[in-house]
């Protein structure tokens, strides 16, 4: 079976216009033509579409349920189009963004809604890494941007630029922990029990911060929410970013008052010099700086 375009069209104008006229002054097509096209997707479905004989042209109850499916069909056509245009001027047909949790969780919905408004058709996907993972899947082009905690230094084949919002991070336990008690808690007091650190999948342990010698006894996983979750089953003390924390565990963490924190840390966006930008990678980009 082979259905047209044109017999699909056709059906649908004839079903909103209620005439055969009507849906061939809307095509700019004759009435014959149109009739003729109904009454042959009529006959390579086997099904009568429409009542004949009234004053109005309605839809048989076959006719009701397959309309639906006519447009979706004719909708699915223009998508193509329309995604066929945009690779024919050299948009990319995928975006893949590796994103850390230290990028503001409204920020993301943001720019998502921007992206989804600019370019429906374009297939996205949200990598979450962090630090020397986030770096990997940029450079080894599995992902065409990366947003990370901003690092002292890259490599000269990655490119980077500052995004105008920092992370802001905080130092966690579970909220019945003893630490949680206290007015102030210094390092001596933090060494006591278990830090659950950032590690990364290949860049071993990140120390990222002055408080990496604290402590002997460390668990690790290589992305915040996985060391959140283990602080608030209570394994230990965890450096988070405050938003993720106030969005999914605010009532089972207590931040800790340690002198110098909670702290800001810029984030930076990365790419690859060796890969040029797509359109709508390279737009991305610009909202992001901007934004």
């Amino acid at each position: 079976m082979n259905l047209s375009p044109e017999a699909l069209e056709s059906f649908v104008q004839a079903a909103a216009s209620g005439s055969f006229s009507a849906a061939a002054r809307r095509l700019g097509k004759s009435q014959s033509t149109v009739s003729e096209a109904v009454a042959r997707l009529e006959i390579d479905l086997d099904v009568e579409l429409f009542v004949r004989g009234a004053r109005q042209l309605l839809p048989t109850e076959a006719g009701q349920v397959l309309l639906g499916h006519a447009q979706d069909v004719l909708a699915a056509g223009e998508r193509l189009k329309r995604h066929a245009a945009l690779l024919a001027r050299g948009q990319e047909a995928r975006l893949t963004l590796a994103l850390s949790d230290a990028y503001q969780q409204s920020q993301y919905e943001a720019r998502l809604c921007e992206l989804d408004q600019r370019y429906p058709d374009l297939e996205f996907e949200c990598l979450i890494a962090e630090r020397a993972d986030v770096l990997d899947l940029v450079n080894q082009g599995r992902a065409h941007l990366g947003l990370l905690a901003a690092q002292p230094r890259y490599a000269a084949e990655i490119a980077s630029a500052r995004l105008p919002h920092a992370a802001e991070f905080g130092l966690f336990v579970r909220s019945d922990h003893p630490l949680a008690s206290r007015d102030s808690v210094d390092a001596q007091a933090l060494a006591q029990w278990r830090r659950l650190r950032l590690k990364t999948v290949v860049g071993g342990d990140t120390n990222d911060d002055e408080m990496g010698t604290v402590g002997s006894r460390c668990w690790a996983a290589p992305d915040y929410m996985l060391l959140m979750e283990m602080a608030a089953l209570g394994f230990g003390w965890a450096i988070l970013p405050k938003p993720l924390v106030q969005a999914y565990a605010h009532e089972r963490l207590e931040e800790l008052a340690v002198h110098g924190w909670p702290k800001q840390v810029a984030v930076d966006a990365v790419w690859s010099r060796q890969r040029p930008l797509g359109p709508a990678a390279a737009w991305l980009l610009d909202r992001l700086i901007k934004f």
